[in-house]
């Protein structure tokens, strides 16, 4: 049973520890905050053996040579992290990449940036989705296109619906305004803002989420749905997402 551990760093970053007790290998999930990881990592007693890189930004790779001169970690990542670090083994879609006896899949997720990936681990149900997709959003589209981007969420879209999505910021809040603006007559929306209000006013992260909720809320994973395409215009999903994120963007 792998154990996943979630801590706060940088401003509104999240970093994340998996590791396998079999084995003892311990993999970081992009390293926004070099110091933070290793800190907490010796805190649990655990070594990092591998960095799982989701893209290219510094606030996801900045702290990949730094923690590898420290543990001799082996980076993966997609071939776009070369713009911030070395890297070992270059992944992209289809791909596998194994910690201990769990095996993680690669899906490319691309359209916040060009290579963005995932990695899902389906024995454990979870996914780990940087910055494609956020609780109630999704990343903006730095360096994708409309189609890219939406292909990239139905691919998110298509994991089984009790996935639970670990993405790297604590925006829900926010996304939460936005999607409240986007489909206002949304009931379980509107529920689930209330419960983010809560958990935030007790200092509780809103992240990890569950899939089956963001399928019925996210309005960015909503773009096929009739009611917001009527809302928002567009003859295609692709169409309807990107009136959403260019809204989001001005929002």
């Amino acid at each position: 049973m792998l154990e996943i551990h979630q801590f706060p760093c940088l401003s509104d970053n999240y970093g994340y520890l998996i590791h396998d007790p079999a084995s003892g290998e311990t993999a970081a999930i992009d390293t926004p905050d070099d110091a933070e990881y290793l800190k907490q990592a010796a805190a649990k007693g655990w070594k990092i053996t591998q960095i799982w890189n989701t893209h290219w930004h510094p606030d996801h790779a900045g702290g990949n040579e730094a923690i590898k001169a420290t543990t001799g970690a082996t980076i993966t990542a997609p071939a776009e992290v070369e713009k911030t670090s070395p890297i070992d083994r270059v992944v992209s879609h289809g791909d596998e990449v194994a910690l201990g006896n769990s095996t993680a899949q690669v899906i490319d997720v691309s359209g916040h940036t060009n290579g963005h990936i995932a990695f899902y681990l389906p024995e454990a149900g979870v996914a780990f989705v940087g910055d494609s997709v956020f609780a109630l959003g999704c990343g903006r589209m730095f360096e994708g296109q409309p189609d890219q981007f939406w292909a990239s969420l139905q691919r998110i879209k298509a994991l089984p619906a009790d996935t639970t999505l670990y993405c790297a910021h604590e925006y829900t809040q926010s996304n939460a305004k936005f999607a409240l603006y986007a489909d206002p007559d949304n009931a379980a929306l509107q529920t689930y803002s209330e419960e983010i209000d809560a958990a935030r006013a007790r200092g509780e992260p809103t992240v990890p989420m569950s899939l089956a909720r963001e399928l019925a809320t996210n309005p960015f994973l909503r773009a096929d749905d009739p009611a917001i395409q009527a809302k928002w215009g567009g003859s295609t999903p692709v169409e309807t997402f990107a009136v959403l994120r260019a809204a989001k963007d001005n929002f």
